[in-house]
């Protein structure tokens, strides 16, 4: 399997570097590699802790990085126990079960809860499925939807005091985020053209971080600033990384949308096409929001 070589030059592969940390495993008794330690990027800071689209991303690289990996990524959930704190972490990647073209993944996230007790505390979790593709019959019925080119549209304005939307070219084509937070009603879809900024070839951990972009659905539905926080993320991945190669640093079309707000939880449902017009990725989310 060849080496993964990461370059420190642009800020999402810096937030991509994790440092392998050698433990014994203890049901086997022998050294392992499965643990890496990571930092949380100021660069790709939100609210509160750091953008989850990142979160995930590194989550994945621990998986792209293990040396037992089988095949590319085919899907991966992840779920939000808790906020990170800034701040170094400790992420464990294992395969748990490896197949003759698949491979199951179980990836914890944890950091010093700073109790004094030496305990870390999990974070998050995620399984993934990585597989040895084969070419076969292929289709996709998701139709990338007929919008204005990236260049026609004017990048959108982002707020100053979250430094991940900064990291983004965004271009929304439909269902920009609310003017005013007066509670009117409207439908939860949004398009819109998106890269990394600066500009970055594409891959599987850039993809994942781009499939959590949206804003929360419930504030387009609703346009009233509702506390809100991801649970659960899950990415399909519909391409390879020679589709993802091709892409280069294109913009992508994303269009999200919600199904459902239930009693404290919305989900969301998104699709990620590239300018060629093939389904790179889809994404599903289910999100708490206060009412």
């Amino acid at each position: 399997m060849s080496k993964i070589t990461v370059s420190t030059a642009h800020p999402f592969d810096q937030a991509l570097v994790l440092t392998p940390v050698t433990v014994t495993a203890h049901e086997h008794g022998r050294e392992s590699t499965r643990h890496w330690q990571g930092q949380t990027p100021p660069a790709y800071g939100n609210m509160v802790g750091p953008f989850g689209g990142i979160t995930a991303a590194q989550a994945l690289q621990a998986v792209l990085s293990h040396p037992e990996r089988l095949g590319e990524p085919v899907s991966l959930t992840v779920n939000f126990a808790a906020a990170l704190a800034d701040g170094a972490f400790r992420v464990e990647a294992r395969p748990v079960r490896t197949n003759r073209s698949t491979q199951h993944w179980v990836v914890v996230v944890s950091q010093t809860d700073g109790d004094g007790d030496g305990v870390d505390s999990v974070v998050l979790t995620a399984t993934a499925v990585t597989a040895a593709r084969r070419a076969t019959w292929s289709a996709a019925d998701a139709i990338m939807p007929a919008v204005p080119a990236p260049a026609s549209i004017a990048r959108a304005s982002m707020a100053k005091r979250v430094a991940w939307v900064h990291r983004y070219d965004m271009r929304p084509c439909a269902g920009e985020i609310p003017a005013e937070w007066n509670g009117a009603e409207a439908d939860s879809l949004t398009q819109l053209w998106m890269r990394d900024d600066p500009p970055r070839p594409l891959d599987f951990p850039s993809l994942t971080a781009m499939a959590d972009v949206f804003y929360p659905r419930v504030w387009r539905r609703r346009a009233l600033m509702t506390p809100v926080g991801t649970v659960s993320m899950t990415v399909y991945f519909h391409a390879t990384a020679a589709e993802l190669t091709a892409t280069g640093e294109g913009y992508l079309l994303g269009q999200a949308r919600a199904q459902s707000f239930f009693n404290g939880f919305f989900d969301q449902s998104a699709e990620l096409w590239n300018e060629a017009g093939q389904l790179l990725a889809t994404t599903h989310q289910i999100v708490y929001f206060k009412a």
